[in-house]
């Protein structure tokens, strides 16, 4: 799931999706580059489970998978926390560390 979001096109295809569903050719007149090459960033948003599809004659409809947005937020919650904790713990450490080079 982080891989398919290291990439700015698919990003891009997030930010465009978060608007709502959108045919493969809408979405495609947002990048410069080929259909085929867009297309392989889509299947890419697909399997990581980030975007769905549907397929209704010859168009192909493209919408977000909120699910799989909702696992990746926890996840980033998480880490922050964690983070945040151990900085705060550093924090003190360097001022107890400060106080005592002072004194």
């Amino acid at each position: 799931m982080f891989s398919a979001l290291g990439d700015t096109t698919r990003r891009a295809v997030l930010a465009r999706l978060s608007q709502g569903p959108a045919a493969v050719s809408q979405l495609a007149q947002d990048v410069d580059m080929a259909l085929p090459s867009f297309t392989q960033h889509l299947k890419v948003l697909e399997h990581s489970g980030l975007v769905m599809s549907e397929k209704k004659g010859r168009i192909r409809t493209y919408r977000l998978a909120p699910e799989a947005l909702k696992e990746v937020e926890l996840w980033l919650s998480k880490q922050r926390s964690d983070w945040e904790s151990r900085f705060n713990q550093l924090d003190l450490h360097l001022k107890k560390m400060k106080e005592t080079h002072d004194d």
